[in-house]
């Protein structure tokens, strides 16, 4: 994946982030949920990119 790509998805999800945060009425403990969800979610998206975790197909969460 080139870096201009990474960048490109990486504004498009903070963009959609910010569009939600504003223009969606939430209670502030749901946006603040969501927020932590994405963020976790993109750190582990670049981890795997830059090959720090093997792979997110690795990861099992139950049986």
């Amino acid at each position: 994946m080139s870096l201009i790509t990474l960048v490109i998805v990486l504004v498009i999800v903070g963009v959609i982030l910010w569009l939600i945060n504003s223009y969606i009425p939430m209670q502030s403990t749901i946006k603040k949920i969501l927020n932590a969800v994405v963020i976790i979610v993109v750190v582990l998206w670049l981890l795997s990119v830059f090959g720090v975790i093997d792979s997110l197909d690795t990861i099992r969460i139950g049986r």
